[in-house]
């Protein structure tokens, strides 16, 4: 079994032995670390901090250890108890907190879990950061709070606040939707978009809803990561029940994927591309994803008269990159949608206002809507490696020799990424596993295999 611990915050599963899993130890001593860094930084300030969890079975048991272990560090609570990650993320703003702790591992199956770190913006860490706090629980320099200092908690519900704030954005039409008299499907996996993504549908004017595994029990039905082969269940829903579209999100709703009339994917990539052109056409600004994504949100971006950027892979460093340009819009190619409108944070649910708006505006089908966007195929790969191998080097060399040839463009601020007039070539070392990540970007699967294969030989070739 498995503990990693980042600078982004610790992860694992639960059981086993303390060092090596997620044991009641390690999450005392990780969030003892997090408290110490928010009161080192706020000492004149009483602090509160806002705790909320996705529906996982082991998600009880972590909040009250948490919460307990803030309450002995002489530190406010505010449990939110089943919230989606950014529902915790914009807690924190409405709460005025100096932090907040999200209990969730994403996409992960069941037996994981994790403690996900929050700024008082309700935003993640940056490295030097979530650097500080690993320090902080290596030494294990803490310091609880005497009887008479010991913090309290109070419990809320910001889910209705969460929907509020998406019905109040400008570009989110309520009238339009309503109007379109959209029939849609769901699958929440079983976790808190069973509670979210239904009355947020409600308030947005869908008055015919198709549910599947809302039940936010933490039993995950299938692999909650929304890849196209875990969700043959909607899918089949959506042809046999004349549905218009179906939205998939991960156990914690900040990942949106979206099937079409047809139960064909939208693609997870085209999520933040569609709400961007929607976006644009209203906002022109710049946009940003990460060096992993599709081209596509470039062409959209620069067709609408915009500048385009990249940013490292990981949410912190895109939203780093997003507040520099100024964009409108950005976010990940795994259907992660950033609306600073709202707040910088992966949000399935303003994703899913915006999409529906863009849709019932265009007066498309899904699949219409699909076909107006550039059509590129990412293929996903990875190279095991083994201590013989100098990953750095090869990098280094990869970077060298794509760097002396005509009409092609290198970008090292991430691993080493290659754009070719009309594809893209992404390598990059895992900061969890010993292996490269090779992922690779043309016009249809075979052109970008093809390319995945080329590089891969030149890599296992010493280039």
């Amino acid at each position: 079994m498995t503990l990693i611990k980042s600078i982004s915050g610790i992860r694992g599963t639960i059981g086993g032995t303390t060092g090596e899993n997620l044991t009641p130890l390690d999450i005392v001593k990780f969030t003892s670390a997090y408290a110490t860094f928010i009161k080192n930084r706020k000492q004149s300030q009483t602090i509160k901090i806002v705790v909320g969890r996705d529906a996982r079975i082991s998600g009880a048991m972590v909040n009250n250890i948490i919460t307990s272990s803030l309450v002995a560090l002489g530190i406010d609570v505010v449990d939110i108890g089943l919230a989606t990650t950014p529902t915790t993320e914009m807690a924190v703003v409405f709460e005025k907190a100096q932090g907040g702790i999200i209990i969730t591992a994403s996409h992960n199956p069941k037996q994981w879990n994790a403690l996900k770190l929050l700024n008082e913006k309700g935003e993640f860490l940056n490295a030097s950061e979530g650097e500080e706090i690993l320090n902080l629980a290596d030494k294990e320099a803490f310091v609880y709070s005497s009887v008479d200092e010991l913090g309290k908690i109070e419990y809320k519900d910001y889910l209705q606040a969460h929907i509020q704030s998406i019905l109040d954005l400008p570009l989110v039409d309520v009238a339009a939707i309503t109007k379109a008299n959209f029939k849609v499907a769901i699958d929440c996996v079983n976790s808190v978009g069973g509670i979210a993504i239904p009355a947020l549908l409600k308030e947005l004017g869908v008055k015919e809803v198709v549910e599947l595994f809302c039940e936010p029990n933490g039993h995950f039905p299938h692999n909650p990561e929304p890849l196209p082969e875990n969700l043959t269940e909607i899918a089949n829903l959506i042809s046999s029940e004349n549905v218009d579209m179906g939205f998939v999100v991960d156990p914690d709703v900040d990942r949106l994927a979206i099937l079409d009339e047809n139960g064909e994917m939208f693609g997870e990539e085209y999520t933040l591309v569609a709400v961007a052109d929607y976006v644009l056409q209203h906002t022109l600004g710049n946009t940003v994803s990460n060096l992993s994504s599709s081209r596509a949100l470039r062409d959209v971006t620069e067709k609408a008269g915009a500048s385009y950027q990249s940013a490292a892979v990981g949410e912190v460093n895109v939203v780093a990159q997003m507040k520099a340009t100024n964009a409108v819009i950005g976010g990940e190619g795994n259907g992660g949608v950033i609306y600073p409108e709202l707040h910088y944070g992966r949000d399935s649910l303003v994703g899913i206002a915006l999409f529906l708006t863009h849709l019932a505006k265009t007066g498309k089908t899904c699949s219409q809507l699909r076909a107006t966007y550039p059509n590129y195929f990412i293929s996903k790969n990875k190279i095991e490696l083994t201590p013989d191998i100098d990953v750095d080097n090869l990098l280094v060399k990869m970077q060298e020799k794509y760097s002396k040839q005509q009409g092609i463009t290198v970008t090292t601020i991430d691993g080493v990424k290659i754009d070719f007039e009309k594809e893209w070539v992404h390598l990059r070392k895992s900061n969890t596993e010993p292996i490269i990540r090779i992922y690779a970007e043309s016009a249809n699967e075979k052109a970008s295999s093809e390319l995945a294969v080329k590089i891969i030989n030149e890599i296992m070739f010493n280039v």
